[in-house]
């Protein structure tokens, strides 16, 4: 198989222009044998390898071979475009005349991405908003919605995919709510008026008669979790962007207990004519409302009692005594609400699938509600031995994420705090283990995977065995003599009161050697926003400044610029491709550990430690090292590309992790020399 593989990569590469790169070649070769015998394999493939070529021309002839198609998921959006809008069309064609058949390929989203026609046409007030949400948002959020709404509407009736990514123009979430629904929510395309028009059935439909189908990672999640399989059943899947797939599946298994989520779950419930139906929107709205007041009352004692004047803002290793009881009650409220409402009755489904919809959605909702207050209630070890109100237990998918975190955050609004209580999963690897590398011969690449030059972090995220087959495919970049990484040594350790004068005066140094063309990645809003505004005084160049427009415009004005700086968090670390003139110089302001209070990060940490580890290195210095890789990525974009990488935290050349990090990140020539690197620069604005 491998030699064919390596002959149809030949093929490609002259079809498309390229030439061979032997780093692109040994991966194809390996991720060929790893499909051929049925084991795992980690990839790293750094900028320029080539990768997606690499694994998808060994997953082309695999689909061709056999009667599965071949899943590959993705972390981004932009990923998924561009597999499917550019790199699988003109492989198609290029390998049209050694295929057996013609390559057929397609895109495989959650039902959420698509316009529900069903719900479209049943639109509930002439805003678009349903009418319980509608009491709770104030004129402003109202109209700006019902204005998206009514745009939503006009689009569904000319789009032909009724894909929520192209749209041409985005809306709010919320607005967004008002024409999809879940899987769990859907009718089914057999009880739906509109079930041959369905976008999101057509979606399936194309997938399942795919060789080659493309997701992301959340829905991978989903169809992890539930029982009913949501992809196509397949037996190889290749996970591209794989730092990434860990933090996504733990993303679509967080949960959360919102006051405002909880008001309209119960209006919505009060409105369906079933017998008792009223009295059980009633019940769960006041449920609800004993919450969240004894959650005020809660964190209002806590806080006059607590030094730090935190409360119980944060982890929770216990629900609070005088919460235990409301939140008891509005696990009871939410199921006995489900009991009321269930049971569709089959006449609705025929005269009235508005309704039907709506009672589905109820039903799914107040289950997801029902088990959130469990899950807080188990993890917090105060609802041991309490029985779950279905009787049932826990499902299979939910014992496999184990263990629990909780924490509540007073989030802020602009009509007050919001009193959200959320749960995560302390670690998906079981489920992973089980679900996914248990299915599936498994393929994950990414550029970074081997934190400290080793892959043994990532593969113990992801719940494999440290003997699991492991590639550095390299990259044609030649990262010591092409890029420079300079340490701020003499820089004083960076503090929580924004940038210093000396930081600001060395950034300050280093762009006007570089003519601008600079890339600043912070590790919080207030610090880019901080530089920014220092730098707009004492530098002659536009800094474009990320949330002063949308990142698709700022990226662009600062590819088209070559003398604009770019400056934001990170949403900038990854993703960002500006090969050229445009970008020399990459400014890190700080190693990017997580937040000491991030109660996830905090907890993992914890149970580190108690396994007799390191919770710091095994997890702050693994996400830091991580984010220090993607973003010193940055600076290399093509085999033409030159430039520094600064970091302004001189942690970096005096803590022992600081190597550590310095091993994830591309082998530049290091320095912490400025007067050297300045003089660089210059050199490289007049090259």
């Amino acid at each position: 198989m491998s030699s064919n593989v390596l002959d149809l990569l030949s093929l490609a590469v002259t079809d498309l222009g390229g030439a061979p790169r032997p780093g692109q070649q040994k991966m194809a070769k390996a991720v060929a044998e790893a499909i051929d015998k049925e084991h795992h394999l980690a990839v790293q493939a750094g900028t320029g390898t080539g990768k997606s070529l690499a694994y998808l021309i060994p997953s082309i002839t695999a689909a061709m071979d056999s009667d599965y198609p071949v899943v590959v998921s993705t972390a981004t959006i932009a990923l998924q475009r561009q597999l499917v809008e550019r790199d699988l069309p003109r492989l198609a064609k290029a390998l049209e005349p050694e295929l057996p058949r013609p390559l057929e390929f397609a895109i495989q989203k959650g039902r959420g991405n698509y316009v529900c026609l069903n719900k479209v046409n049943n639109a509930q007030t002439d805003s678009g908003v349903d009418e319980a949400e509608e009491t709770l948002l104030d004129p402003a959020q109202l109209s700006a919605t019902g204005a998206q709404v009514a745009r939503l509407h006009e689009w569904a009736g000319e789009t032909e995919d009724g894909d929520r990514d192209n749209l041409p123009q985005g809306v709010s979430d919320r607005a967004w709510r008002q024409v999809s629904v879940s899987s769990r929510e859907c009718l089914g395309a057999t009880r739906c008026p509109f079930g041959e028009q369905c976008f999101a059935e057509r979606a399936r439909a194309r997938a399942a008669d795919a060789d080659v189908v493309v997701t992301n990672h959340a829905l991978l999640a989903i169809d992890a979790l539930v029982d009913a399989p949501v992809l196509p059943e397949h037996d190889t899947v290749i996970v591209d962007e794989a730092h990434e797939l860990e933090d996504r599946i733990t993303s679509v298994a967080t949960a959360e207990l919102s006051p405002t989520a909880i008001a309209v779950l119960a209006k919505r419930a009060a409105k369906l004519s079933v017998s008792g139906a009223d009295a059980a929107g009633d019940e769960l709205a006041e449920a609800g409302d004993r919450w969240t007041e004894a959650l005020k009352t809660e964190t209002a004692a806590s806080k006059s009692n607590d030094r730090f004047g935190t409360g119980i803002e944060g982890r929770w290793t216990g629900v609070p005594e005088n919460l235990q009881v409301p939140l008891a009650a509005l696990r009871d409220a939410a199921w006995k609400t489900n009991r009321q409402v269930s049971g569709i009755p089959a006449s609705e489904f025929a005269n009235d699938s508005q309704k039907a919809a709506e009672r589905l959605a109820v039903i799914v909702a107040t289950e997801e509600l029902n088990d959130t207050c469990v899950r807080i209630l188990n993890a917090s070890r105060v609802g041991e031995g309490t029985d779950d109100p279905q009787g049932e237990g826990s499902t299979t998918s939910e014992d496999l994420l184990g263990e629990d975190v909780v924490w509540y955050t007073a989030d802020t609004g602009p009509r007050g705090p919001k009193h959200v209580v959320r749960v995560a999963p302390l670690s998906v690897a079981d489920l992973l283990r089980q679900r996914l590398f248990g299915r599936n011969t498994v393929i994950l690449t990414s550029a970074t995977l081997a934190l400290g030059g080793k892959f043994t972090a990532m593969l113990s995220r992801w719940g494999l065995p440290k003997n699991t087959a492991t590639l550095d495919a390299g990259t044609p970049f030649d990262a010591r003599t092409h890029g420079i990484l300079y340490v701020a040594r003499h820089l004083p350790p960076p503090g929580r009161d924004g940038a210093s004068d000396a930081s600001v005066d060395e950034a300050a140094r280093l762009i006007n050697a570089a003519g601008g063309r600079t890339l600043g990645l912070f590790s919080s809003r207030r610090a880019a926003e901080d530089m920014a505004e220092k730098l707009r005084t004492v530098v002659p160049y536009d800094i474009l400044l990320q949330g002063e427009d949308s990142m698709s415009t700022l990226v662009e004005k600062f590819r088209k610029n070559q003398s604009a700086c770019l400056f934001g968090t990170l949403g900038l670390w990854q993703g960002v491709d500006v090969p050229g003139k445009s970008l020399s110089l990459v400014i890190i302001d700080r190693i990017p550990f997580p937040r000491p209070d991030d109660p996830l990060q905090q907890a993992r940490q914890e149970a580190a430690d108690q396994r007799g580890g390191s919770g710091f290195m095994e997890v702050a210095a693994n996400h830091a090292a991580l984010l220090m890789a993607q973003g010193a990525g940055r600076l290399l974009r093509s085999v033409d590309d030159r430039g520094v990488v600064a970091v302004l935290d001189q942690r970096l050349a005096t803590k022992r992790y600081g190597g550590y990090i310095r091993r994830s990140m591309p082998d530049f020539w290091y320095t912490e020399k400025g007067d050297t690197v300045r003089g660089a620069l210059r050199r490289l604005v007049v090259a």
